[in-house]
């Protein structure tokens, strides 16, 4: 059996912890079982993903939108409340 030595924030360790004592794992299971959908997905075994709203494309259309209120204008509208029934 090998030993994992890894590096993460108190809080973030503490709030797992939390979430597997609910599930009635230890967080050394959590990781067995992580590492085991590793192996068997033959990669993470969840999507990543960088926020799209960071991407070039979209920085592009954000820029060009920019440049268009600056030179033409904008329409300021009056907020609208709405009232909880």
């Amino acid at each position: 059996m090998a030993n994992l030595n890894i590096r993460v924030d108190d809080t973030l360790k503490q709030q797992a912890e939390l979430i597997f004592s609910d599930l009635g794992i230890t967080l050394s299971a959590a990781t067995t079982m992580f590492l085991k959908q590793v192996v068997r997905y033959n990669g993470i075994p969840f999507e990543l993903r960088a926020d799209p709203f960071y991407s070039a494309e979209n920085q592009a259309r954000l820029s060009i939108a920019k440049e268009r209120m600056e030179r033409i204008g904008g329409t300021v509208h009056e907020l609208i409340e709405v009232e909880d029934d």
